[in-house]
């Protein structure tokens, strides 16, 4: 026992490390030699606490009583008397003395003198200095230790080093950016789009088009969220936190048409997904391209051009693309005896409301003919010859475009852009091709804002989007009612939708970063649900045998709207704003109509009040026959009047209730 417990006993103060991890001065009240442990006690708020402790755990927190344990195997002192001994005279010179000679006594005293005499201290043996190199049990033990937690920090450290040059520590997301880097790793590689694959024609064709990461992107350290797996797949990583604050990936897989990566260049994505649409304008159809997805996705960019800082390459993008394919075909001896004549719109629709943005932003209207086809009133037509002309128009038009600021970005598209090329033949409508570069999606969320444009803004480009999917569901399924009037961009684009040789493409656009990882899922979860609804799904609905086509056209706009808003599953209140706000845009265009329209007949009353007031100048004009004139007049714009302020009451009394109800909502 005293081999195993050296210089530990009862009584002795040492270190302990408590069950909450801290250092405790203590004192041993007892040794347990069949367990290798002793008991320690110690004081805390005038209570008495005790602890059992190992004495490996011990000698950890007690360094200092390694060297003070007594080594296992030390050298034994002689306890046998000298065979012959020497007695210190006063010279201190030793003499020897037999044995025999010596009476008790004097070996008694020589004993005492032997005793009394000055010989050198002992020092202490280590288990260090033992000459036969054996060590304790306890020191062994406490080397291993020691040694092993040398070799776990320094496998740390290589660690530490190794990931620091795989990974950027110093970003907050490296760990996720470490779970898709070996997510991919996983996968196996693929294919990509080339010019060798095949096209294949679809009446809806959807497909999905990733951007780089930008330069912003990367000065805010964000990481890339999107990866390309397949020619048609795209899988989404979505970073995650469970309860108790472990890191996951929820990774979410989405299928199109075509899936195009960050390095594919404008003119393939036009190659799978505007090009094929080209013939069929010259076959008499209607063709339409949208660009769909959240601002700064880059859906000018591959409408549009190439962008170099802030000026734009517009002959490498699908506008250009487009046309220069127009004029190529308008060569080939299959279409050169139709005489067809080739011209461009480029219009913008804005809060319900429709500019031109090649004659400075006029104002313009949409109505029907009476052969109930959509006519934009005013719009400007501008014959081009070759593809520079085109060119040159989308820089004008681009210069007029509305943008602005919203939640999730600074400059906004906050238009729906629609760049028409339109061929002729004998001043007759032969085809037409939509190329539109819709408004940012995140605008559509912007309807809990104070401000009522902002409101309105949004409320208009989410009921615009919401239509324009049920559209081209109707147009895929082949459906009798298309919901068209709901928006002021279906109303346009109706002939597209309702048209025999028909076809339409949509590219959603989606942002890489992690920061835009929301509305990236909302982008595609929206064009998933457009091809979902593709031409291949028979439809559910029942047919309405009973009410005839005409009839369905001519429904009213909030019935369109709130069957829209059944159909999408959106809350009540969503619908009733829809409804408001629509019943607002309309209270204002007719108004501002019936005022120009007054404005316009005051010169006309003016000039007829002057040659009635000129009559009372006559001697004998008759009175009888001024009173029944003046009362004429009079009777005549007081109905003019009155029905400009009943549509007046009614604008105010629908802008009080939209009010009310965003407060209510808010």
């Amino acid at each position: 026992m005293a081999q195993q417990f050296g210089r530990l006993k009862v009584g002795l103060i040492v270190k302990i490390q408590r069950s909450n991890g801290m250092i405790q001065d203590a004192s041993i009240t007892e040794l347990f030699p069949d367990k290798s442990s002793v008991r320690a006690e110690w004081l805390e708020d005038t209570l008495c606490k005790a602890k059992e402790i190992d004495i490996e755990s011990l000698l950890l927190l007690n360094p200092q009583l390694v060297e003070k344990m007594p080594p296992s195997h030390l050298p034994r002192r002689n306890s046998r008397v000298p065979r012959r001994e020497s007695a210190l005279p006063r010279n201190g010179v030793g003499k020897e003395i037999p044995r025999t000679n010596r009476s008790r006594t004097q070996a008694t005293l020589e004993m005492q003198i032997v005793s009394n005499s000055k010989t050198p201290e002992v020092e202490p043996v280590s288990c260090k200095n033992i000459s036969t190199g054996r060590k304790s049990i306890c020191v062994r033990e406490t080397e291993r230790l020691k040694k092993q937690r040398e070799d776990r920090r320094t496998q740390l450290q290589e660690i530490r080093e190794r990931r620091g040059q795989d990974y950027e520590t110093g970003n907050p997301n490296w760990e996720f950016m470490k779970m898709i880097a070996d997510l991919r790793a996983t996968l196996d590689s693929y294919q990509h789009l080339s010019t060798l694959d095949s096209i294949e024609l679809h009446k809806i064709c959807v497909c999905v088009r990733k951007r780089p990461v930008s330069k912003k992107e990367k000065a805010k350290k964000e990481i890339d969220v999107i990866t390309v797996t397949s020619k048609n797949v795209i899988l989404v990583h979505e970073p995650k936190m469970k309860v108790d604050l472990t890191k996951y990936l929820d990774n979410q897989p989405f299928r199109f048409d075509y899936a195009f990566d960050d390095f594919v260049s404008n003119e393939e994505v036009y190659r799978f997904t505007a090009k094929p649409l080209v013939r069929t304008i010259f076959e008499r159809g209607m063709a339409t391209c949208f660009a769909y997805g959240q601002t700064g996705s880059g859906k000018t960019h591959t409408m549009g051009g190439n962008f170099s800082g802030k000026n734009q390459d517009c002959s490498k993008g699908i506008y250009a693309f487009a046309t220069q394919d127009v004029f190529l075909l308008l060569e080939q001896p299959r279409y050169k005896d139709l005489n067809l004549k080739v011209s461009v719109s480029f219009f913008e629709i804005y809060s319900g409301k429709v500019f031109d943005l090649l004659n400075k932003k006029t104002k313009l209207r949409i109505m029907e003919d009476n052969k109930q086809q959509v006519q934009i009133v005013g719009l400007l037509e501008q014959t081009v010859y070759c593809v520079d002309d085109v060119i040159m128009n989308i820089d004008m038009g681009n210069n007029y475009r509305t943008s602005g600021q919203t939640s999730a970005n600074s400059n906004s598209s906050r238009s729906h852009a629609v760049f028409q090329i339109i061929l002729r033949r004998n001043d007759k409508l032969y085809g037409q091709f939509s190329l539109i570069d819709l408004a940012g999606n995140e605008r559509g969320a912007d309807t809990s804002s104070a401000d009522r444009q902002t409101r309105m803004e949004g409320a208009e480009i989410n009921k615009s989007l919401l239509a324009l999917k049920e559209c081209i569901r109707s147009l895929g399924r082949n459906n009798i009612y298309t919901p068209f009037r709901a928006s002021k961009l279906t109303l346009v684009l109706r002939d597209s939708f309702i048209g025999e040789n028909s076809r339409t493409c949509m590219i959603a656009m989606i942002s890489p970063g992690l920061n835009s990882c929301e509305h990236t899922l909302n982008t595609l979860r929206y064009a998933d649900r457009v091809k979902e609804l593709g031409v291949e799904e028979v439809s559910n609905e029942p047919e309405c045998s009973t009410i005839s086509k005409e009839q369905r056209f001519n429904e009213s706009l909030e019935s369109d709207i709130r069957l829209l808003c059944d159909k999408n599953e959106a809350p009540s209140k969503i619908c009733d704003l829809h409804v408001d706000v629509s019943r607002i845009l309309e209270l204002e265009e007719q108004v501002v109509d019936e005022h120009r329209e007054i404005q316009q007949k005051l010169l006309l009353w003016s000039d007829a009040d002057d040659k009635l007031l000129k009559m009372t100048q006559l001697p004998d004009y008759n009175v009888e026959n001024y009173t029944n004139i003046l009362q004429t007049y009079i009777d005549e714009r007081m109905e003019i009047f009155q029905d400009l302020d009943k549509n007046l009451k009614a604008l105010r009394q629908a802008l009080q209730q939209e009010e009310q109800a965003a407060n209510v909502q808010g």
